[in-house]
């Protein structure tokens, strides 16, 4: 029978001598390996062993994600003849939620307890949720669509937000710009909005530009950010986002809603095949062609979901997560519940990005806007 330690024994042991190995897969390692550990996956554990020339009577200790795997391979090698082995109970997960040392990262209290149940997704750990702290958006839109977006971001550790909005509350927007209250009205959308996302994450860099983004400061505004989120409400704005996205080599997340119905795209111009939002529309539509939600209406909680979606291509596209929506437009119905994919190719003749395309290079600073 397997004996299991705890992570605190496990460290007074490891501070003694005792070898601690991690034998979780390689990508879950590179998100954070325990001080001292050394790595081996679980199915070469014995002939890692013999290449270290470990004798069947050191002390040995077993530590995977949770304690299973750990447990069975810790079996395994006691079947080889290995006397001294133990598994350690709660594996790295209780490793990080007590607070002991990982290989150059270190985590405070708060973000240990704010970010407990992403801490232990393998695809992200504590390196991960370094690299979210580390990382800038520039969210356009501090409204439907930019107000789950900035919910989600703030809420999943995302060091530095850039809002820019140059609108102000209104009491039509509450039933879908959940980022604001009644107390709200009046005030500045971006001021509103980061007064709670530090509510809801105080230990953030959340930067209020209280602008109408044009083309004298799209690129002050814009430059130095890992993505832009698009939660527009116009087209020319939509347009120069797309310029941006293209002159900078910024990523664009893409959504689009009316009445009960949501679009969804990613428009990533650091991979050669990526199209842009030129490709899907060349040109502006005409007038009456695209009302506005003012005009035509939408359903409250529609922007919330498009906007929730955008959220999680963002942390995908910073952590470097799954598939993102590259190449793929995604449709949502609400009265039928429906969403449909379609294939986005991109357009050689595209204005945007094609060959006769021109965009200016520039290099600016990051602004500095109203930081709390």
């Amino acid at each position: 029978m397997v004996q299991q330690i705890s992570v605190e024994e496990a460290r007074r042991r490891q501070l003694r001598g005792h070898l601690l190995l991690d034998v979780r897969s390689t990508a879950e390692r590179e998100k954070g390996l325990p001080w001292g550990a050394l790595g081996c996956n679980e199915a070469g554990l014995g002939k890692f062993l013999q290449d270290q020339s470990t004798t069947s009577n050191q002390p040995l200790m077993l530590i995977c994600a949770l304690g299973q795997r750990s447990l069975r391979a810790a079996l395994s090698l006691q079947n080889m003849g290995y006397s001294e082995v133990v598994s350690v109970a709660g594996g790295v997960t209780a490793w990080i939620a007590k607070g002991l040392p990982l290989e150059g990262i270190q985590l405070d209290s708060d973000a240990r307890d704010r970010y407990a149940r992403q801490l232990i997704l393998p695809e992200i750990g504590p390196l991960g949720q370094q690299q979210l702290a580390a990382s800038r958006v520039a969210l356009v839109g501090a409204g439907g669509l930019g107000a789950p977006v900035g919910l989600y971001l703030a809420a999943a550790g995302v060091g530095w937000i850039t809002l820019i909005d140059h609108d102000q509350v209104e009491r039509s927007n509450l039933h879908r710009q959940v980022v604001h209250s009644e107390k709200s009205i009046g005030m500045p959308k971006v001021e509103s909005a980061r007064n709670t996302l530090l509510g809801l994450n105080p230990s953030l860099q959340i930067h209020a530009c209280q602008t109408r983004l044009q083309q004298d400061n799209a690129d002050t505004l814009l430059a130095g950010h890992d993505v832009i989120v698009d939660g527009a409400d116009n087209f020319p704005t939509r347009y120069l986002l797309s310029e941006i996205s293209l002159r900078r080599g910024i990523p664009l997340v893409y959504a689009g809603i009316e009445r009960f119905s949501g679009q969804l795209s990613v428009f990533d111009p650091r991979q050669a095949d990526s199209p842009c939002y030129r490709c899907l529309y060349p040109d502006p539509p005409g007038i009456g062609e695209a009302p506005s939600c003012a005009e035509a209406g939408v359903l409250g909680v529609l922007p919330g979901i498009l906007g929730t979606l955008q959220a999680l291509e963002t942390i995908k596209l910073l952590l470097g997560l799954g598939e993102s929506m590259v190449g793929r437009l995604l449709l949502f119905d609400a009265l039928p519940l429906v969403f449909r994919e379609l294939h986005l190719s991109r357009d050689p003749a595209c204005p945007g990005c094609g060959p006769a395309a021109v965009r200016r290079g520039v290099d600016i600073a990051l602004p500095q806007c109203n930081p709390d």
